[in-house]
């Protein structure tokens, strides 16, 4: 049988001073407590914009500017099968609450929380390709 992918959009919410967010998984989801890129499934009729742009106001309470598709991935993961819209977002609005009782870190590179969820390790890879870094995805299991 073939499983179904779950259409998820991710933003990528970049400072000017090149630090990444990332924010925990809340209490009661698979993988609680490992650290990821903020996002969700993205609804019937929604773009992926419009979807991270719900997502992250539900989430995070804040306002994203433009934001398109950079990268597409996918996880196969026990509990669902992802395929992840990846977007680069460099403007928001609104002060950073987290509404799921999450937490969150601004990394600057190399990331240092741990574990990060496996679904983010080729996104981390491409960052830090074009940073001219390394990355070595078992440093953050």
């Amino acid at each position: 049988m073939t499983r179904k992918h779950t259409e998820v959009a991710v933003g990528i919410l970049l400072r000017q001073d090149g630090a990444l967010l990332l924010s925990t998984r809340p209490e009661g989801k698979p993988y609680a407590g490992y650290w990821e890129f903020p996002g969700g499934k993205i609804e019937a009729g929604e773009t992926v914009e419009q979807a991270l742009r719900r997502e992250l106001i539900e989430e995070l309470g804040v306002t994203i500017g433009p934001a398109e598709v950079w990268k597409v991935t996918e996880h196969d993961y026990p509990h669902a099968l992802v395929r992840l819209h990846w977007c680069k977002v460099h403007e928001w609005s609104g002060e950073f609450e987290m509404r799921e009782g999450q937490a969150m870190l601004w990394q600057q590179w190399p990331v240092q929380v741990r574990p990060v969820l496996p679904g983010a390790y080729p996104v981390l890879q491409w960052l830090a390709e074009e940073r001219g870094e390394t990355f070595d995805p078992s440093a953050l299991d």
